[in-house]
């Protein structure tokens, strides 16, 4: 410490009025509002909040300083496993997300190169006869529910780039398959945090071996050929030093990656679907841009969609598909000259910073152009736009998941046009990712 580094001051106690009910904790309050929770919690402690959450002591770092320090993690002090297993760990297990220091560096050196641009080209030109199989029922001056339609097509999409000849599984198996996931992912409400029957983690546990058997079952076929989706990449690729994933690391990735490619693709595809029915200026401005194109665009065609990209970004501002990030001391630190100290269960609240009225203008409304040159809003601090986390643990996937989500969206705006209330609020389930719980009901009318 030096003479101008003031002590670290204690963590504030938790106040009598702000312990929420007895072992649950704040669970209810934070489900029931998150951003209310937290703009409370804000404005009784600060950047650096305690909480208490299913019978333990926890902390809420809120702002761009205090989740950018924690992502950041300069002292190593902060690590994803121990956080992300108290909520999903037994589901995704040895994920990329869950591993880390050396070990998480190791295997993402080795997935880096799943994600090499070449690579990402490859995957672009699958994207597009994937699109066009997942939409080809969609229906033309129906009611539908956009949400839940959204989510079978990337699984279906996740199935053909991800593991190439599983599109030929049956409709059946898919959707069990697309169950399973749901069914992990929503784990991470459970309140009972144990394989026990009838509850979130009980079906959940059930639902990871589906997903194992699944993919086991095409493992050797992956081993033994060189193809261009990801199961096999993931089977073959190898460093310069000869590091290669086993048949675990393989099928643990694989699990995650599935995961996160088609939940977080259609939280935010279904919210550019809102936005756009709610401003159709941006949605004739967004469509005169997919018009320009072909029908089966370049990775640098996709990237070239200006205004798709600045929708795009706006909607994952307003409804960022990871709101939360998990983190677990492994150490004493410092946030915010306030003491954190070890085996401390923390979460950062990156949604709550896409909506802070000193970084943002109107935070709450719609407005792409605050991403655009003139103006960008997200330069106000390094860490004011976060919504594929920061630091060593940044999402690998995110420009694939960017190419995917324009893919779906240049499709849709060539085919069909639409509108939504504008008073239309999406009811959000925030149990786990949010998602409306109406499914997002939606008619879509062919041009």
């Amino acid at each position: 410490m030096t003479a101008e580094t003031p002590p670290a001051r204690l963590l504030p106690a938790l106040r009598r009025d702000d312990r929420g009910l007895p072992w649950i904790g704040q669970l209810l309050e934070y489900q029931h509002d998150p951003i209310g929770h937290y703009r409370r919690k804000w404005q009784l402690y600060g950047p650096v909040a305690p909480s208490r959450l299913l019978g333990r002591d926890t902390v809420i770092l809120l702002g761009p300083d205090a989740c950018g320090e924690a992502l950041q993690n300069r002292d190593k002090a902060f690590a994803n496993e121990p956080a992300w297993s108290q909520l999903v760990g037994p589901f995704f297990h040895r994920g990329l997300m869950l591993i880390d220091f050396d070990e998480h560096h190791d295997h993402r050196r080795i997935m880096q190169e799943a994600f090499t641009r070449p690579r990402l080209a490859g995957y672009t030109r699958n994207l597009h006869p994937a699109i066009e199989r997942g939409m080809a029922g969609w229906e033309s001056g129906r009611q539908f529910r956009a949400y839940w339609r959204l989510k079978q097509l990337t699984l279906d999409i996740a199935a053909d780039l991800f593991m190439g000849g599983a599109r030929q599984t049956s409709p059946a198996e898919m959707d069990r398959v697309n169950r399973a996931f749901i069914t992990c992912v929503q784990a991470a409400a459970g309140i009972v945090r144990a394989d026990v029957p009838f509850t979130r983690w009980g079906r959940a546990y059930r639902a990871r071996k589906v997903l194992e058997e699944f993919l086991r079952g095409y493992l050797p076929a992956k081993r033994a050929e060189v193809s261009d989706d990801i199961f096999s990449v993931l089977c073959h690729i190898e460093t310069d030093d000869g590091a290669r994933f086993s048949d675990d690391d393989v099928v643990n990735h694989m699990i995650f990656l599935m995961m996160a490619a088609h939940d977080t693709s259609t939280i935010t595809t279904s919210a550019i679907l809102q936005y756009l029915g709610q401003h159709p200026a941006w949605q004739d401005r967004c469509r005169a841009e997919a018009l320009a194109l072909g029908p089966a665009p370049e990775m640098a065609e996709l990237e070239s969609l200006v205004s798709i990209d600045l929708v795009m970004r706006e909607a994952l501002r307003l409804r960022a598909p990871v709101p939360v990030l998990v983190r677990y001391t492994v150490k004493d630190t410092v946030v915010q000259g306030v003491r954190i100290p070890a085996d401390t269960f923390c979460t950062l609240g990156i949604q709550f910073t896409h909506l802070m009225e000193d970084y943002w203008t109107e935070p709450a409304a719609f407005d792409p152009e605050r991403f655009a040159p003139g103006r960008r809003e997200d330069r106000s601090h390094r860490f004011a736009w976060e919504p594929f986390g920061g630091g060593v643990h940044k999402c690998i996937g995110l420009y694939f998941a960017g190419l995917e989500v324009k893919a779906i969206m240049h499709r849709l705006l060539r085919a069909y046009h639409w509108r939504v209330d504008p008073g239309y609020v999406a009811p959000i389930d925030h149990h786990s990712l949010p998602f409306p719980k109406d499914g997002q009901p939606i008619v879509l009318v062919r041009n």
